[in-house]
Formats: C-alpha cells, structure tokens, sequence
C-alpha cells in the first residue's frame, strides 16, 4: 500500500507560506516554507531545510478564506515528519509530508475555532 492509498482525508492542492521549527530544539528561529497541498490531519511543504523522518515540528499557517469555512484563520499546530522526497521541479529543496497530530485555528477576529 503506498502513501496516498492511506489517506484518509482529502488533500487541497494549495500554496501558502509556513513556518516552522523543530521542537527537538525550542530556541531554534523560525524557518520559511511553501505548502503544496493540506487536508485535515496532513501538510505536504518544500523546503531546504534538512528534516528527518519522526521529527515533531511547530507549524503555523493562515487558512486562506476561500478554504476556510468563513474568514481565513492563523492556524497552530504541532506534527511529525512521516515521509519526505526529493522535489525534482525544485533542485535542492525535498517534499515533506507531516501528519498534524494537534492543532488550534483562530479567526482573524482572535475567535478559537477548533483545536
């Protein structure tokens, strides 16, 4: 059975900014990213940032409006490295696939929406 025979939830091809760091290092900056698709327990990104399989990441993103059930919404959430690729449209960077293990959405008004 290959990666996308076990997804469950359906991807969105999309491509906004994400930032992230490894939780393994709190003090670590912050790193800049690109998605490349999102469903409700996973986010696919490229980036040259070296990451490894089983690694947990912060991540946060901003829904935009036209995915979000009504406003764009900043979301958090923490994930694992469960598979990565080298991206060959994009020589250096690698395709990461995170499984969400948590998250919490907040509207642009400040209002919690789900976690």
């Amino acid at each position: 059975m290959n990666a996308s025979d076990r997804r469950r939830d359906p991807r969105v091809s999309v491509c906004m900014p994400v930032r992230f760091r490894a939780l393994s290092n709190p003090s670590s900056a912050q790193q800049m990213a690109e998605s490349v698709n999102l469903s409700q327990y996973g986010l696919c990104f490229v980036t040259d940032v070296p990451l490894t399989i089983g690694m947990r990441l912060e991540m946060s993103l901003r829904i935009p409006h036209d995915l979000a059930a009504s406003a764009s919404s900043d979301v958090m959430c923490v994930g694992r490295v469960v598979h990565m690729r080298p991206d060959s449209a994009q020589a250096g960077l690698s395709g990461i696939g995170v499984h969400i293990e948590r998250f919490e959405a907040t509207a642009a008004d400040g209002t919690r929406l789900a976690s």
